[in-house]
Parts: C-alpha cells; sequence; structure tokens
C-alpha cells in the first residue's frame, strides 16, 4: 500500500511541474504497459520445465553418446507442425519476387516504381546505395507494384526478367521455366558468439594528451596492438555482422539420389511443387536453408510490423537439442516416445506414428513414404509428428558428448563452419526420426545428424520462438508493485 501511495505521489509530482527530476528512483515513464507477447500463427506454447535428457535406460550399444542428464529449458513457442511445402514455397516466392523487382527497379521501363524512397518517418534514402536491397524489409522494395511478368504494360519489362528464366538450350520441350538457380537469398545474421569473446569487446583507457593538461578516454579494441586480432580481422562492430548467401530452392532430386536402383522419379518431378503435395512437410531442405529461412521468416514479420510503427517481436530460429526434446516429451519425463508409452500403436491399435514399420512394412502405418502433416494424434503440448514422418533439423552442432561438457540451461552447442573445414565440423543434430526409420529413431532421446549442406528426402525442419519472460503462464501479469 505504501508502495501504491508512493507512485501516485510520484505522478502527482511530475504532472505538476515542468521537469522529471524529484530526486527519486521510479523508473523510465511512458513504457509500454501490459505488453504481452502475441501467439505466432501457426505455434503452440512450450512452458519452461527440467527433465532428464537423454534416455530413461541404458542403451549398451550406444552407451558413449546415450547419456542421461537434468536439463533446464526457458519456455518458447514451437510450430505445430513441421514446415510445410506450401509454407517454404511462400519463401521461394519471395525470392523469386524479390528478385524480379531488383531487376525492373534497374532495367525496368518505370524504375521508380518498383522502390520505395522513403520510410514512414519520411527520411529520404537511395535503395540502390543500400547495401541490404535484398532483405525483407519493406522500406526498400514496394512491394506494391505489380510485377509484368508478361510485358502487358511494356514490352521492355518482359525483356529485362528473361535472365531469371532458364536460357533456350536448356528448356526440355521449349517449356519457358524459372532458373531456381539464380533464386539466391541474400541476407544478414549476427554472430554473437564472436562478439562475446573478450578480446572482441571494448577497452578504454585514459591518456594523457602532450602538452595539454587534460586526459582523455579512448578506445583501443580496434587499434593496432590494442586487441586487433589478424587472425580474426576485427575492425569494428561491422565484423559480427555475418553477410550470406543461400539457394533456397530445395533438392528436388534427393528422392533420386538417396536411394539406390528404387524409382522415386514421381517424386522428383511433382511433390514440392503439385498442389497434393501442399500439406506435406518440405524436404530436400539442407541445414543452411533451414536457417535463412529462420531469418527470413523473422524480417517478414518484423518488416511487417516496423511498417506499421509497431514493436518489433524477436527471432525465429531453430530449436536446439535440448528445446526440440522437452518438447516432444510433452511435459512428460523419462517417456520413450512423444506420446508418452513405450508403445508403438494406441489403445485401437492404430500406429502413433509415420516409419519403417516390422522389416519394411512401409504402408502399414498408413503411408508409405512422407504424409500430410498432422495426420497422427499431437502429444500433450499440441505438437504433431515429433515422432516420423520426417527427421527435423536443430540448430545444434553434432558432438557426441555435448550432455556432458553442455550446460545444464538451455544446453546448446552451435559452430559455424565454414566452407573450408573438415567435414566432422559441418555435422548438425536431427532428430525425431523419419518415414524410412526403424523404431529406435523415433525416441524422443534418439539422436543422429548429417551434415550442413546436405539435403535428404526424409530431414525437414520447424521453427521456435523464445518466449520473452519466464513465465510458467503466458497469461500471468505482472506483480501488483509495478502497477
Amino acid at each position: 500500500m505504501k508502495n501504491l501511495i508512493l507512485v501516485v505521489a510520484i505522478a502527482i509530482i511530475l504532472g505538476s511541474c515542468g521537469s522529471s527530476d524529484i530526486g527519486e528512483l521510479y523508473g523510465v515513464q511512458n513504457r509500454p504497459q501490459n505488453w504481452e507477447q502475441p501467439l505466432p500463427y501457426g505455434m503452440t506454447y512450450i512452458p519452461a520445465g527440467s527433465y532428464n535428457m537423454g534416455p530413461a535406460d541404458q542403451d549398451v550399444p550406444y552407451n558413449m553418446i546415450s547419456k542421461s542428464r537434468t536439463v533446464t529449458v526457458d519456455p518458447f513457442y514451437m510450430d505445430e507442425t513441421e514446415i510445410t511445402n506450401n509454407e517454404y514455397r511462400q519463401f521461394v516466392y519471395w525470392v523469386r519476387d524479390s528478385l524480379a523487382h531488383v531487376i525492373l527497379g534497374v532495367i525496368g521501363s518505370d524504375p521508380d516504381a518498383h522502390y520505395i524512397k522513403a520510410d514512414r518517418r519520411g527520411n529520404q534514402f537511395d535503395p540502390l546505395m543500400n547495401p541490404r536491397t535484398y532483405a525483407p524489409d519493406f522500406f526498400f522494395i514496394n512491394w506494391k507494384t505489380p510485377i509484368d511478368w508478361n510485358g502487358k504494360d511494356d514490352p521492355a519489362n518482359k525483356t529485362a526478367l528473361e535472365s531469371m528464366y532458364l536460357p533456350e538450350r536448356e528448356r526440355f520441350h521449349f517449356v519457358k521455366e524459372f532458373d531456381t538457380r539464380k533464386l539466391i537469398y541474400d541476407f544478414y545474421w549476427i554472430d554473437l558468439k564472436k562478439a562475446s569473446e573478450k578480446q572482441n569487446r571494448y577497452r578504454y583507457v585514459r591518456v594523457q594528451v602532450p602538452g595539454m593538461g587534460e586526459s582523455y578516454i579512448i578506445d583501443t579494441t580496434y587499434a593496432n596492438g590494442g586487441g586487433y586480432d589478424k587472425s580474426i580481422g576485427i575492425i569494428d562492430r561491422t565484423s559480427f555482422v555475418v553477410h550470406d548467401q543461400v539457394q533456397v530452392y530445395p533438392d528436388t532430386l534427393c528422392w533420386v539420389h538417396d536411394f539406390t536402383y528404387s524409382y522415386n522419379d514421381n517424386m522428383t518431378k511433382m511433390y514440392f511443387w503439385h498442389p497434393a503435395y501442399d500439406n506435406y512437410p518440405v524436404v530436400g531442405v539442407n541445414w543452411k536453408q533451414a536457417k535463412a529461412f529462420c531469418i527470413w521468416r523473422t524480417d517478414l514479420l518484423n518488416g511487417y510490423l516496423s511498417h506499421n510503427g509497431e514493436a518489433f517481436y524477436n527471432d525465429f530460429r531453430l530449436p536446439s537439442e535440448s528445446e526440440w526434446e522437452w518438447a516432444a516429451r510433452g511435459g512428460l519425463d523419462l517417456n520413450p516416445l512423444p506420446t508418452g508409452g513405450p508403445y508403438l500403436k494406441d489403445i485401437k491399435g492404430c500406429y502413433i506414428a509415420n516409419f519403417k514399420n516390422l522389416r519394411g512394412n512401409y504402408v502399414d502405418d498408413g503411408a508409405n513414404k512422407t504424409c500430410i502433416v498432422g495426420h497422427y494424434m499431437p502429444n500433450d503440448y499440441g505438437l504433431y509428428d515429433m515422432a516420423g514422418n520426417v527427421s527435423e533439423w536443430t540448430s545444434n552442432a553434432y558432438d557426441e558428448s555435448m550432455i556432458d561438457f553442455g550446460h545444464d540451461i538451455n544446453m546448446d552447442y552451435t559452430y559455424n563452419a565454414k566452407e573450408s573445414d573438415q567435414d566432422v565440423l559441418k555435422r548438425k543434430s536431427i532428430r525425431g526420426g523419419s518415414w524410412k526409420d526403424i523404431s529406435y529413431y523415433l525416441q524422443v532421446s534418439s539422436r543422429s545428424y548429417e551434415y550442413q549442406d546436405t539435403a535428404k528426402s526424409y530431414i525437414g525442419f520447424r521453427c521456435v520462438q523464445s518466449y520473452l519472460g519466464n513465465s510458467q503462464n503466458p497469461n500471468l501479469k505482472s506483480s501488483n508493485y509495478y502497477q
């Protein structure tokens, strides 16, 4: 009650005088009140919790990598299903259209129509001079301008866009198709691991200027001999902003090259583009493409909110192994499968997931390859297909002993492998098992890996978003002390 009276008194004083300095600690005023993080579309809330990460029983053949340890994770949101073909197609089409806007904004009949030369505050800029032209920022590309693919408004537009299509010598039956090799997503991300290293922090020293009675504080972090690291090449903060490019179109040929002496040509031809597979999980996407999708999804939402003057939300990303396993367990500790029990069938005798049954009876569970997402019953968190259908990329690099050296809160191990690194450093963890895996890989504790630049017909992914706060209940209000 005393605190409430004090806050009221402060408010009266602030309203009656022109200065906010009253000699008391009351915090910065006019901050957003009762801000609540909205539930992202297609996601479900996963509460914070502690659990025994790893198998509930000894796994003799894999004893070195199948250990158990108590781990705690923060709350987060997670996609209810794996990312589908149609959802990933939105990413592909965005990259395609952005490339068309850039081309028409340079050599089209009306270049100015494809760029916005002022942000919502009226600040003028030259979009062609901005290095983030390709980034999903609504301040640069004018998405309201239609793309004149066929030259209806001006034949020059059709000519300008010819470079986006396969050259005539590569066309099959003279069919004009987009050259998917040119669909490259140009993006940026911040390497917080590098920025957090001690040698890369700001260091201030006081120096005496000769002939002057004053001393000055200067930054020696990046000065020669004062913290400049030649091996890393740190110059300033831009050294931690990583510029990357990724081809976004899935590797549809994975259906052929993944299996020897097996006919899957129809899946290569149809799986990604045909509407019959719209709600099937996207495959043929490597780890780098999955990460790029998360960055695009983040910028897509944040760019829209910023354009409308709303607050930014936090990032979409791939789940860590500890987050994935906690979500897969559905709040049930020591359970081997996402559904809770040790059985692969429910009380009605129906299989709980899409996997390789018995000695290869693929169709016994209702699907011989991938199947529509959300077909089987969800776990107690409302997540579908955490076992089977397709395995899922995580954000973590794969190491057999991670459970030993990882921290017991939000266990996480990442490594940004370069193209020049050895293959062993490019391994990324996958979880959940797939339609072609035996039941062992359906267990929530089973670990496996694939290389970050490799796409498979049985690996997909889903996104997560951190919950801002640390509440067990996302609807819990703030303490009365601050109201």
